[in-house]
């Protein structure tokens, strides 16, 4: 059962936070469907552990032979392994990914199948057209990927914020949204310690953002931030030390 983000006469923004992932072997992920009147666009759409139960919840409030758009943040496993699967359900649909991944992604598919049908996002981002609105591809590069995008809805005032904002929770907790970072939520600090690259990379990103009205982050693991919890994540990242930062030769060493 997808948790409803935003809903208007005819936008509306659903997340999937608990799918194939019973015994908890896999890292919790979230997937997320834009439905603008009848076009829609998927997010992230994540590995063959969430494919089946992914389609078939979509079907429930969205064709996904329909979908015109499959946006990813970037290349990783998580993201998008079961991009073949996707290839066949959604024959009109173009992959938009960075152009550092265009000709990589196609190594999740059976030959063939990817040709003509991915669009390489550019570094400094675009502009991508879902039904009467575009959604915001922002430049979101080493957090964490080499190539890596958010996506901005400015209808509902969503940044789907891919890793950056992540907490690692179970995907009912997942539904939660947080309201407060006054104390932070589990493994939050810790991933982002390790998984972005550098505090230069975190202050150019709250600089961009701060430009955005936002009412929402949704990140692709754990719960959304909401309220005073926005204005906090972006405060608290801009000023975290991370990735390099935080490297020396200590942590180059031969093992004993």
């Amino acid at each position: 059962m997808p948790q409803e983000l935003f809903r208007s006469a005819h936008h509306a923004c659903l997340m999937f936070s608990d799918l194939g992932n019973e015994g908890g072997e896999a890292v919790q992920a979230n997937q997320f469907l834009i439905v603008d009147g009848d076009v829609g666009a998927i997010i992230d759409p994540g590995g063959n552990l969430a494919y089946s139960e992914l389609y078939l919840g979509m079907t429930r409030h969205f064709p996904p032979s329909k979908l015109s758009a499959i946006l990813a943040s970037h290349a990783d496993p998580d993201i998008i392994a079961s991009l073949d699967r996707w290839m066949t359900a959604t024959p009109d649909a173009k992959l938009y990914v960075s152009t550092l991944w265009e000709r990589f992604v196609p190594h999740f598919c059976k030959p063939g199948k990817t040709t003509g049908r991915i669009v390489g996002i550019p570094d400094a981002g675009m502009r991508i057209p879902v039904g009467r609105h575009e959604l915001i591809a922002l430049p979101a590069h080493f957090m964490h990927a080499e190539g890596n995008f958010q996506f901005y809805d400015p209808v509902s005032r969503i940044l789907f914020s891919g890793d950056l904002g992540v907490s690692m929770q179970t995907g009912p907790d997942a539904t939660k949204p947080i309201t407060s970072l006054a104390t932070l939520p589990p493994g939050m600090e810790a991933f982002h310690r390790r998984y972005m690259v550098s505090n230069k990379i975190l202050r150019c990103w709250a600089r961009m953002v701060r430009e955005l009205p936002i009412d929402m982050i949704a990140p692709q693991h754990g719960a959304p931030l909401v309220g005073e919890a926005v204005p906090q994540f972006i405060q608290w990242a801009e000023n975290l030390a991370c990735g390099i930062d935080l490297m020396g030769e200590a942590h180059y060493q031969v093992p004993a």
